[in-house]
């Protein structure tokens, strides 16, 4: 598979994640002010955003990154891992992961997340994680890549998303920093 490099105006994950303009997206979690935000801002005045973080810090950073991308979000907090949404509710959920989200909750709050953005996903709907990878060159050596060693063991995001109902689920890439992991909700 050829990955294109990101620019500064879309960076690789907002490539990797396949957002498009009308579509109706779930984020949950919340890493960093601007990733989310140019996610959000490729589903356009057309489509729907949701941002679901934890706590009231991370509905802050959620609120500038919209407003800094100028899309308008509906931020839910402290709901996880339930999101306030109907069935069939999203065609795209990105699981912000790179501070550990999902390697550092329990098994059982990890698939009910999983089981929850399935849920809201319409069938043909996808999920992406988006979490830290390995590092090459002198990032490696300054900011050495460490896991989640359990997590890891037990198969990491592509075994946790198929656990929660996701076929079929594939790492996607591993590049700058980042993994990529999608899974397809298929019928029933």
């Amino acid at each position: 598979m050829f990955l294109r490099r990101a620019s500064k105006t879309d960076p690789l994950p907002v490539t990797m994640s396949g957002v498009r303009m009308g579509e109706r997206l779930l984020q949950i979690g919340i890493d960093d002010r601007t990733l989310p935000g140019a996610i959000a801002a490729k589903v356009g005045l057309s489509g729907t955003v949701v941002m679901a973080v934890k706590d009231e810090r991370e509905a802050v950073l959620a609120r500038q990154a919209a407003s800094d991308a100028g899309v308008l979000a509906d931020v839910q907090v402290g709901r996880l891992p339930s999101v306030d949404a109907p069935d069939d509710a999203f065609d795209l959920a990105v699981i912000h992961s790179m501070r550990g989200l999902l390697a550092g909750w329990g098994e059982p709050e990890r698939l009910a997340l999983i089981r929850e953005c399935r849920r809201v996903l319409r069938p043909g709907g996808r999920i992406m994680v988006v979490e830290s990878g390995p590092r090459e060159g002198l990032t490696a050596w300054l900011r050495p890549h460490r896991e989640n060693e359990s997590y890891v063991a037990a198969g990491g995001s592509v075994a946790a998303l198929e656990a929660g109902g996701f076929r079929p689920v594939r790492l996607l890439a591993e590049r700058d920093g980042y993994r990529f992991v999608e899974g397809l909700r298929t019928g029933e």
